[in-house]
């Protein structure tokens, strides 16, 4: 669980502030902290991976059947779990931030960074029991008065040890009542998953309303090229799935962890609790550049609110005075993910697969315990 506030949160007007924003887009707004939970974006990416024995269960299958791509949209879905009530803002990664999860009871390992600034772009890649997960993200968030509306542009890759690949794109996210009524988070659209194998799966999630009898539901299917249906998805983003084969046979397949025996305001899974965590070893580890040394963040967690806010303006004017020496002329590149080549540009902008691919070098890296060519982006002021 999180500790104890350590001071009195002061009270923010949250009209006051966001009646001046209608339209815009949010990534460049600065806000103060007290709208933020003490999680990283970069870190939101690992929550999704709570659930990630969906991929394990999924590469135990065979290439193109009907159950792998089942599980992998199960999974998918299982990425949305943990966002029930979590109202605030993540932290905005600053440039060149990164964040790991070595996970060995999960048997997987995450590297993501913040790979561009404007716009702001997040790039992942997982090694898991059987499979290779890749993606990033560029949220557009704008409020749109009762509302803010969060539409991520990218696509999420899983490649399986077999060569099989299936890529999907995330459905829009929204904020909803923030002047009257009860804050709520919701997911909808339809998110559609693709097999190299030919195999497709669409799954719709409803937009919630107040007569709604099943709140957050998910429907879908999973067919062949043929458009032959395979297999029926059903459940909630926020409980359950359950998988229904040709035969009738229904069988659920996923369901959300408890929540903590001590939850918070922010309303954070237990999975969510662990990320900050420095474990025994751990921070000798990380490069200067980890979410976790974020000196805001972790001010936030503790409930050192004046102090959280101020290191918060103190990160934000230090990048601001980095982007000024490199619109004098330095360049910026990601340092452990490379963007496609030219010729592969239409194949990034079809959503087919991640416009960022990992360049590789990080673990080798952790493993000499020297890390070359990475900057102190949390520390005192250059």
């Amino acid at each position: 669980s999180l500790p104890k506030p350590m001071e009195k949160e002061k009270g923010v007007s949250l009209w006051g502030i966001i009646k001046t924003l209608v339209g815009k887009d949010l990534s460049r707004v600065c806000l103060p902290v007290y709208f933020n939970e003490p999680v990283g974006a970069l870190q939101k990416v690992a929550e999704e991976l709570e659930f990630s024995g969906m991929l394990d269960a999924a590469a135990s299958k065979g290439r193109g059947s009907a159950e792998r791509m089942a599980l992998t949209a199960v999974f998918a879905v299982s990425s949305y779990a943990s966002t029930q009530g979590r109202t605030s803002k993540p932290f905005n990664p600053l440039e060149a931030e990164t964040y790991e999860l070595v996970c060995p009871e999960n048997g997987f390992r995450l590297i993501t960074e913040k790979v561009c600034h404007h716009p702001t772009i997040l790039a992942m890649h997982c090694e898991g029991r059987g499979w290779v997960m890749a993606g990033d993200c560029n949220l557009k968030s704008k409020f749109l008065g009762r509302c803010i509306e969060i539409k991520p542009l990218g696509c999420m890759q899983v490649t399986f040890h077999d060569g099989e690949v299936i890529t999907w794109e995330k459905v829009t996210t929204t904020i909803n009542n923030l002047i009257i009524g009860k804050l709520y988070v919701d997911h909808h659209g339809t998110m559609k998953l693709t097999s190299s194998a030919g195999l497709a799966a669409k799954l719709n999630f409803k937009a919630q309303g107040y007569m709604d009898k099943v709140p957050c539901e998910v429907k879908g299917y999973v067919e062949d090229a043929k458009r032959q249906r395979l297999a029926v998805l059903s459940g909630a983003w926020n409980s359950h799935m359950c998988f229904q084969t040709a035969s009738g046979e229904k069988v659920r397949v996923w369901e959300k962890s408890p929540p903590p025996g001590n939850p918070t305001r922010y309303f954070l899974s237990s999975w969510a609790i662990g990320l900050n965590e420095m474990t025994e070893g751990l921070e000798a580890a990380l490069p200067a550049t980890d979410s976790r040394r974020r000196p805001d963040q972790m001010c936030l967690e503790q409930g050192r609110f004046a102090e959280a806010n101020a290191e918060k303006q103190r990160l934000e004017e230090k990048q601001r005075a980095a982007r000024r020496k490199l619109e004098a002329g330095q360049t910026s590149q990601p340092r452990w993910f490379k963007l496609l080549a030219d010729d592969e540009k239409q194949e990034k902008e079809s959503g087919r697969r991640p416009a960022y691919q990992y360049a590789g070098g990080y673990w080798e890296m952790r493993q000499t315990g020297k890390w070359e060519n990475t900057k102190d982006i949390f520390g005192a002021d250059e």
